[in-house]
C-alpha cells in the first residue's frame, strides 16, 4: 500500500496557527489514534529496560540506597500509613527526606506483588509510556519515519538507561508527565501543557521549578494568565515542600539536603560566599565532568536542541546537580539525567519544527542522531542485555537465598549493601556499616566477597573487624558458606 503525504518524513510539516483556545488547529490525521508500530516500539522498550532492571536484581547487583528505600516506603503506604525507612534509620519518616507523595500511586501493585521486582517494572512501564506523547507529537509534525526514529532514538537514550540500570527512583513519573506537558506545548495546546505540568511537584520537591519554567513558556506563547498561574503553583509547591512539609518531617526539622549546596566539591567543609559565586558562575561548567554531561545530552540531537526554548526547561535540574558539591551530580552516571531526556528530544523536535526541516535536511539530522544512539550504547546500561555474564549464571546467588531463607519474616536485620534489596519485602532491614542503622537487630548478614568498586560503606578491614566486635557481644555464627557470613542473637 502507498504511504499517504502525511505520513511521508520526506515532505514538510504541516504548519497550523493557534486558534482562541491557545490549541493548534489540527488536521483529521492528529485525531488517528496510535499506529500498531508505536506500541510495538514502546512494548520493545519497556521489555528492554524491564529485563536489564530485573536481571540486575536478580544477580543481587541492586542495592540499599536506593532500590531498598523505594520498597520500604511503598510497603508502608501499601500497609496504610505515611512512609517510613530502616535503611535511613529507625522508623525514618521519609516524608522528611524528600517530597515523593505520588509513589502512593505504586502501592496497589505492592499489595498485589509484595516485591521490589514491581517497582522495577513500574520503572520500564513510565519510561515505555514516555515515548508515546513525543513520537506522536514528532508524527503529526514530521511524518512517521521521523516519529519512529526520534521515539526510538529517546528510548534507547543514555538517561533513560541510566535509570533503568540504577535501581528504582521516584522521578522515572516526571518522564512520561513531561514528555505529554511537552509535546503538547510545542503543539501550542497550551492548557494541556498546564495540565501535565503541575502534577511533577508531587514527584519531587525540585520538580517545581521545572514548572515554573514551563508556566513561564505557556506565558510566553500567549495565554499569560495560564502562564502565570502554572509558574505560581510550581514554585508554591517547591516552597511548601522544602519549607514547611520536609522540615516538619524531619527529624532535624530542616530541609535535609541544602549542603549539597553549602559544601566543598569533595564534600568536606563548609562553602563561603565566594565558593557559592563560584559554584554559581564558572563552577557550573567545571570540573570537565559538567561540560561531558551538556555534550552527552546534547549530541544526539546533533546540537540542535539548542534551537528550541523547550530547552530552558532542563535548567533547574542542571543547576541545581552542577552546582551541588556531590561529585555524582556532575556525570553521566546514576539516575539523575532521566528527567532531561525527555526536555532535550522535545526541543530536538520543537527545533525541526520550527526550521521546517524536509527531505534531506530531515533525513540527515534523523541518521545523524541514530548513528550518535548507536556510538552512544555500548557505553551505557542498555548493552548488558548484550553480554554473555548478564545471562551466566552465578552459584553465589543461590546461597545467599539459602541463607537468607533462614530469616524469618518480619525479623530486624542488617545486612550487605546488595543483600537488602533482597529482604526489604519481607523483613525490617537496614545497611550494615551504616551509621544511623538499627542497632542490635536480630540477624546480620554480610557478603564478605563483594568486590571493591561495589563495596560500601565498610572497607574490608572495618568488616572484618565489625564482624568480630559482634561475635563478642552477643551474636553467634549460624551459617558461613560462600563467603556469606550469617549472625544471629536468637537461640
Amino acid at each position: 500500500m502507498q504511504a499517504s503525504p502525511a505520513d511521508s518524513a520526506t515532505l514538510p510539516p504541516q504548519q497550523s496557527q493557534p486558534d482562541k483556545q491557545g490549541r493548534a488547529g489540527d488536521s483529521p490525521r492528529s485525531h488517528d489514534g496510535i499506529p500498531w508500530w508505536l506500541w510495538v516500539l514502546a512494548g520493545a522498550l519497556f521489555f528492554a529496560h524491564m529485563t536489564l532492571s530485573l536481571r540486575i536484581h536478580q544477580r543481587m547487583l541492586s542495592n540499599a540506597f536506593d532500590l531498598g528505600i523505594f520498597e520500604q516506603v511503598i510497603r508502608s503506604y501499601a500497609d496504610g500509613h505515611l512512609p517510613v525507612s530502616e535503611v535511613k534509620g529507625p522508623d525514618f519518616p521519609v516524608l522528611g527526606d524528600h517530597f515523593h507523595p505520588v509513589l502512593a500511586l505504586v502501592a496497589p501493585f505492592y499489595r498485589l506483588w509484595p516485591s521490589p521486582q514491581v517497582l522495577l517494572v513500574v520503572q520500564a512501564a513510565l519510561i515505555a509510556v514516555s515515548v508515546l506523547p513525543l513520537a506522536l507529537w514528532a508524527r503529526r509534525a514530521l511524518g512517521s519515519g521521523a516519529a519512529a526514529v526520534i521515539g526510538t532514538c529517546y528510548g534507547l537514550s543514555w538517561g533513560l538507561a541510566n535509570a533503568a540500570g540504577f535501581d528504582f527512583h521516584e522521578v522515572a513519573f516526571a518522564v512520561p508527565l513531561l514528555a505529554c506537558s511537552l509535546a503538547a506545548l510545542g503543539s501550542d495546546r497550551l492548557r494541556a501543557a498546564a495540565f501535565w505540568a503541575v502534577p511533577l511537584v508531587l514527584v519531587k520537591e525540585d520538580l517545581g521549578l521545572t514548572v515554573a519554567v514551563i508556566g513561564f513558556l505557556i506565558a510566553r506563547r500567549g495565554d499569560r494568565r495560564l502562564g502565570i498561574a502554572t509558574a505560581a503553583a510550581g514554585l508554591a509547591g517547591t516552597a511548601l515542600a522544602m519549607l514547611v512539609i520536609l522540615p516538619a518531617f524531619n527529624p532535624q526539622g530542616s530541609y535535609a539536603y541544602t549542603h549539597w549546596l553549602t559544601t566543598g566539591p569533595e564534600g568536606g567543609g563548609e562553602s563561603g560566599l565566594l565558593d557559592l559565586l563560584y559554584k554559581g558562575t564558572i563552577g557550573l561548567i567545571t570540573p570537565e565532568a559538567k561540560v561531558t554531561t551538556l555534550l552527552f545530552l546534547l549530541a544526539p540531537t546533533l546540537f540542535l536542541a539548542l534551537r528550541s526554548p523547550l530547552l530552558w526547561v532542563a535548567l533547574p535540574t542542571l543547576v541545581w546537580r552542577f552546582a551541588s558539591g556531590l561529585w555524582t551530580h556532575w556525570g553521566t552516571s546514576y539516575h539523575y539525567s532521566i528527567v532531561l531526556m525527555p526536555i532535550v528530544f522535545a526541543a530536538f523536535i520543537d527545533a525541526l519544527v520550527r526550521r521546517q526541516s524536509s527531505g534531506a535536511s530531515l533525513r540527515r539530522y534523523l541518521v545523524g542522531s541514530a548513528a550518535i544512539t548507536a556510538l552512544l550504547l555500548p557505553q551505557f546500561p542498555l548493552w548488558q542485555l548484550a553480554k554473555p555474564e548478564t545471562w551466566r549464571p552465578d552459584p553465589r546467588v543461590a546461597v545467599a537465598h539459602k541463607l537468607m531463607d533462614r530469616i524469618p519474616d518480619g525479623a530486624t536485620v542488617q545486612a550487605s549493601n546488595q543483600l537488602v534489596p533482597q529482604l526489604t519485602d519481607r523483613t525490617s532491614v537496614s545497611l550494615y556499616g551504616w551509621a544511623d542503622s538499627r542497632p542490635n537487630p536480630e540477624w546480620i548478614m554480610v557478603d564478605t566477597l563483594v568486590p571493591q568498586q561495589r563495596r560500601w560503606p565498610l572497607s574490608p578491614g572495618e568488616e572484618r573487624i565489625s564482624l568480630d566486635r559482634a561475635l563478642t557481644q552477643g551474636y553467634r555464627t549460624a551459617a558461613e558458606q560462600a563467603g556469606f557470613v550469617l549472625l544471629t542473637r536468637s537461640g
